[in-house]
């Protein structure tokens, strides 16, 4: 399995590109806001010969979901995420307006959900979803045990955690799926997160303050 990571959008949010052998690739938390942005992503999808299989969505806030209507425009995909976060699409260009971002479409919907245990696969790869609220209701984290790897959203940063001041966020929920759910696995595991650096478990279990 193959992880390019791209930061875009003011929030500094990571996007993933995930593919594998096969060059069947899927797209996890599209935040790509601006032209250029948008440019980046498709040129290297196109330079590697890739072919997209499915946009995923770890949660729905704005800066993870900015892309969903390009992609949808571009490639006929569309974007998959837990139902419990669907809340999150409505009035997205007024959502964007109060942050200042140039949004003028409203928010591309959903084309599938994601459940708790699904295996979600392409190519010769798969990843599990597991639940993880607390962040947003509909928090998901995508786990491949075969590469030791986990996409973990906004859920588990390194020395720190999702915030849980945002709408149905609970921070109680958080902390519980965190160290119900995710410190139970491989201290090898490497978390690549919605922002900021990747860590893994096994530091996150001796260093994060927040657990």
């Amino acid at each position: 399995m193959t992880i390019k990571t791209f930061t875009f959008n003011p929030f500094q949010e990571n996007t993933y590109l995930v593919f594998d052998e096969t060059n069947e690739a899927v797209i996890i938390d599209a935040g790509c806001l601006q032209a250029g942005e948008k440019q980046i992503l498709t040129r290297f999808i196109e330079d590697n010969k890739l072919t997209l299989k499915r946009v995923l969505n770890t949660h729905l806030h704005l800066d993870h979901q900015f892309g969903n209507k390009f992609l949808f425009d571009t490639y006929g995909i569309a974007p998959e995420a837990c139902v419990e976060d669907e809340f999150l699409l409505e009035n997205v260009v007024a959502q964007a307006r109060s942050y200042g971002f140039p949004v003028t479409e409203e928010a591309q919907s959903l084309g599938a959900y994601i459940t708790e245990n699904q295996e979600i696969t392409f190519g010769n790869s798969s990843l599990k979803a597991i639940h993880a609220p607390g962040h947003s209701p509909g928090s998901m984290v995508l786990y491949s045990e075969k590469d030791g790897v986990m996409f973990a959203g906004d859920v588990l940063f390194q020395g720190s955690i999702g915030r849980t001041d945002l709408p149905k966020g609970d921070y109680a929920s958080l902390i519980l799926a965190i160290n119900k759910k995710l410190l139970v696995l491989p201290d090898s595991t490497v978390v690549y997160c919605g922002h900021g650096p990747s860590t893994t478990i096994g530091y996150e279990k001796k260093n994060n303050p927040y657990l």
